[in-house]
């Protein structure tokens, strides 16, 4: 019977979770190229990535959103994907590299279901001597970074709507 007033205060002591809701979607121009080139378990990787990104910025920040939806809008690997490796047998994965990086848009909604912000970034890699040694590195990148930018623009907004009292 110790543990039930301990869990209590341990869950009152505990920050709230910051957002109730973090959707990943793909936009029907990058599905399509991932069902063509990449291979569609890409997709699921990315959305991962990008909610995992997203969830330790706004716990980081301590921001207060009732829903984010993302759009993953395009990216583009560092290295080939098992599709593209099997699509093409003459692709070396330990030699081949590209310019990667990810385009996603994105959407906050307050607990009323009311737009609070709404965001757009894209980042990719320009220097291939930067990029990565994973497939999808500098795409890990970009969604790290927008992570970053989308939380502290939330963040300023959040700031900036407080009463000053």
């Amino acid at each position: 019977m110790k543990l039930v007033p301990i869990t209590a205060l341990a869950l009152l002591l505990a920050p709230a979770a910051m957002a109730a809701e973090i959707n990943v979607s793909i936009s029907e121009d990058f599905q399509t190229k991932l069902q063509d080139d990449y291979g569609t378990r890409e997709g699921e990787y990315l959305s991962k990535e990008v909610k995992e990104d997203l969830t330790r910025e706004l716990e980081k920040a301590g921001v207060d959103v009732a829903r984010i939806d993302v759009t993953i809008l395009d990216a583009k690997p560092s290295k080939p994907t098992f599709k593209q490796l099997g699509d093409k047998p003459g692709l070396d994965f330990g030699a081949s590299r590209s310019l990667g990086g990810m385009k996603l848009s994105a959407v906050a909604y307050d607990a009323g279901d009311e737009k609070t912000k709404e965001y757009e970034y894209s980042w990719y890699e320009h220097d291939l001597r930067q990029t990565g040694f994973t497939t999808w590195y500098d795409a890990n990148r970009a969604s790290n970074r927008f992570a970053r930018n989308f939380v502290e623009d939330l963040k300023e907004g959040e700031l900036a709507n407080q009463d000053p009292s």
